[in-house]
């Protein structure tokens, strides 16, 4: 009995590797037929030290403290964040209206998307540069929330705040605290849904990733008009009257509409912003995506008219992943495009958050309405 199951453990053994072996000759042709899928494991983030040598220099505040809102610089927060306040009994709270837009109702973003557990391949040539092979054409829909302060007067001409990734129910109600205390102006804040994915070969990697100024004409053309015809609103066109915001890539994007259309945004709110290597398709007059901000775009243009707000955590991204290009360190970025925005004497705060990761809501909490206030520092309220 012992010798039959010998043998019998024998055979099974046989079995296994003659089906092992007969796997490993199939599957490389099985690989021919469908692209290979490749599941991206980012490294846990390090935690950073904001006096790193080359790091900006920065203020350091007591725990719990915020930078005041009418002075620029550098500063570093945390470690600890207090929730954000919520609107007291008798704030006047904004009503928030809602409605979807369809791919096949635009004529800038039709919809691509990129096959699930694929990301692309550098090239050869050039490690900066990813090929990416599994984006396709693919419909989608955005929902987009467009909040109306209690203090809007109907027919006026309102200033206004355009957020990335949305609904942002956080903004709804730092808007409601802020617009009370009369820290800001009443304004109209539209946050637009992505249109889905990330990164290379996504339609939200196209949108906001892009170094150029199609998205912010996405945005005039395309959501401003339905705003006003969804929501019973008029907007201004004064640039000054106008505000961008984002965090990741939406934070970079906010930049981009400034950057290339200065003449519709003056104001730039980001958090955890996506200043690295990350813009496709790739375009041989921006070849290193969003890195070229501080790069070089910034330092050698005359300064724009716009007034930034960002922020980044202390345990933010740092993803090498397969292009190794030295250009996806979201803290040396954000770092970086400090440097160089004060050198260029730009009205910008930079805000080091320490205990901090990637668009860190306990840090966004505490400091949204601080920065709303920075951000719209100098707004002249009767201003249309």
């Amino acid at each position: 009995m012992l010798q039959n199951d010998s043998m019998l453990s024998s055979r099974r053994s046989l079995s296994i590797c003659l089906l092992a072996g007969l796997l490993a000759l199939v599957t490389p042709f099985l690989g021919q037929t469908s692209p290979p899928k490749q599941n991206a494991v980012r490294p846990t983030p390090p935690t950073r030290d904001p006096h790193t040598p080359g790091y900006v220099t920065a203020k350091e505040l007591p725990d719990g403290a915020a930078p005041p809102a009418n002075v620029d610089g550098s500063f570093i927060i945390g470690p600890t964040y207090a929730a954000a306040e919520t609107p007291a009994e008798g704030v006047p709270k904004g009503t928030v209206i809602e409605f979807t837009m369809n791919s096949s109702d635009s004529k800038i973003y039709p919809g691509i998307a990129r096959d699930a557990n694929t990301f692309g391949t550098p090239d050869p040539a050039d490690p900066a540069k990813l090929i990416v092979t599994t984006s396709h054409p693919a419909p989608y829909t955005r929902k987009v929330a467009v909040y109306v302060p209690k203090q809007y007067v109907p027919g006026s001409v309102a200033p206004f705040i355009v957020g990335a990734d949305g609904p942002d129910a956080l903004l709804f109600s730092a808007l409601d605290v802020s617009i009370a205390r009369h820290k800001i102006p009443a304004m109209i804040a539209i946050s637009i849904g992505n249109g889905s994915g990330d990164a290379q070969g996504s339609e939200r990697g196209l949108e906001y990733d892009t170094m150029s100024g199609v998205y912010a004409e996405f945005v005039e053309k395309e959501v401003l008009p339905l705003v006003e015809s969804q929501a019973h609103v008029k907007l201004t066109k004064d640039p000054d009257g106008r505000a961008t915001m984002g965090g990741s890539s939406g934070g970079s994007c906010a930049l981009i509409m400034a950057w290339y259309h200065p003449e519709l945004y003056h104001r730039v709110l980001t958090y955890s912003g996506t200043f690295i290597n990350q813009q496709w398709p790739y375009n041989p007059q921006t070849p290193h995506g969003a890195w070229g901000f501080h790069e070089h775009l910034i330092s050698e243009s005359p300064v724009k008219p716009i007034r930034i707000w960002m922020e980044v955590g202390d345990r933010d991204l740092f993803n090498p992943n397969v292009m190794r290009d030295d250009m996806h360190d979201w803290v040396l970025a954000n770092e970086q495009m400090a440097k160089v925005l004060s050198a260029k004497n730009y009205h910008y705060q930079f805000v080091f958050a320490r205990n901090a990761g990637h668009v860190d809501r306990a840090v966004k909490q505490q400091t949204l309405a601080e920065a709303l206030e920075y951000v719209w520092q100098g707004y002249a309220a009767d201003k249309k």
